[in-house]
């Protein structure tokens, strides 16, 4: 391919063979990745016939925005074709996808700003410049720790925080963004004292006995959400009877109706964070999509089954409370 009598070529020929510019190639060379095989007399770089192939596996993995100690050890480990790039690869779509998904918030963001009336601008601003791009969960993950009872096993805290800890989509709507910016907000303010805004069931339980609480009632909500896709009203059954027992368990006691009654009135002067659950699902909900049922919605069907069931057996009979 080279016409010199050496088979050798100048830095200029090799860029023009490669089809980029001589300063690309000094680049490359000065920077270890493209070896030169000697020196003319003038002090010239000369090229071998195998730099031509090598400048363009460099240019090939450059246009993949490989950053340059990546090429290099690709280059050095011969691996154009193995591991190395495959790694290289892998985390360059890695990051690609973090800036994309950054790009649809921004996008998102932006045309909530442009669509809001305009004397709502400046608190959506302040709301969402709030939030990092793309966003992450710190705020509620903190939030749910500070709440959940002190010494509750690692195990049941990743268990609880993967349900209660709302993640955001990956191509929100500018109402996502918004509603996942307040519940920013909300989580990103301290609730006081642990102690009164941790449910009363939290203190009779302790670390351990939450653990076990939560696994109980992960499983009520479960049965709970069956029936609120069914648009079913709150009522006794079997949603009702796993949340009751499993409250009975951790406090030591059978399932009676005395229980429910006062399990009942414990649970209706427990701290509400119906806010968190209210924007949770708008986070979770896609445009024109049907909200699934939070664990704040399961809880509160439960707890109205609850009071409608015990309300029978009381005088004045109590209004169920509806599930929100």
């Amino acid at each position: 391919m080279f016409t010199s009598r050496d088979g050798l070529c100048s830095i200029g020929e090799l860029a023009g063979h490669a089809g980029v510019t001589v300063k690309t190639v000094r680049f490359y060379s000065d920077r270890g990745l493209l070896p030169e095989a000697s020196r003319s007399a003038g002090g010239h770089r000369r090229y071998g016939p195998e730099a031509l192939d090598r400048l363009r596996l460099i240019r090939s993995l450059r246009t993949l925005d490989l950053p340059v100690p990546e090429v290099r050890r690709i280059l050095d480990e011969e691996d154009a074709a193995g591991r190395v790039l495959e790694d290289a690869v892998a985390g360059q779509l890695r990051a690609l996808g973090s800036e994309l998904r950054a790009l649809r918030w921004r996008e998102a963001g932006l045309r909530l700003v442009q669509e809001c009336p305009p004397g709502e601008r400046a608190d959506r601003l302040r709301l969402i410049g709030a939030v990092t791009s793309p966003p992450n969960t710190e705020a509620p993950a903190r939030f749910w720790r500070a709440w959940l009872p002190p010494r509750m096993p690692a195990r049941a805290t990743a268990a609880f925080l993967e349900v209660a800890v709302v993640q955001p989509p990956e191509d929100p709507s500018p109402a996502q963004v918004l509603a996942f910016a307040r519940l920013h907000a909300l989580t990103s303010r301290p609730c006081g004292s642990p102690e009164h805004c941790r449910p009363e069931a939290h203190r009779a339980a302790g670390g351990r006995g939450a653990a076990v609480l939560y696994a109980g009632l992960a499983e009520a909500y479960e049965l709970a959400g069956g029936q609120l896709r069914w648009n079913r009203p709150p009522a006794p059954g079997e949603a009702l009877d796993c949340f009751v027992a499993v409250y009975a368990r951790v406090h030591g006691t059978r399932d009676t109706a005395e229980f429910r009654r006062l399990l009942a009135g414990q649970l209706a002067s427990d701290p509400r964070i119906d806010r968190y659950w209210e924007l949770a699902a708008e986070v979770a909900t896609p445009p024109g999509g049907r909200p699934e049922p939070t664990p704040g919605v399961a809880h509160d069907w439960l707890l109205a089954a609850l009071d409608a069931q015990t309300a029978r057996t009381e005088q004045p009979t109590r209004v169920a409370r509806t599930a929100t």
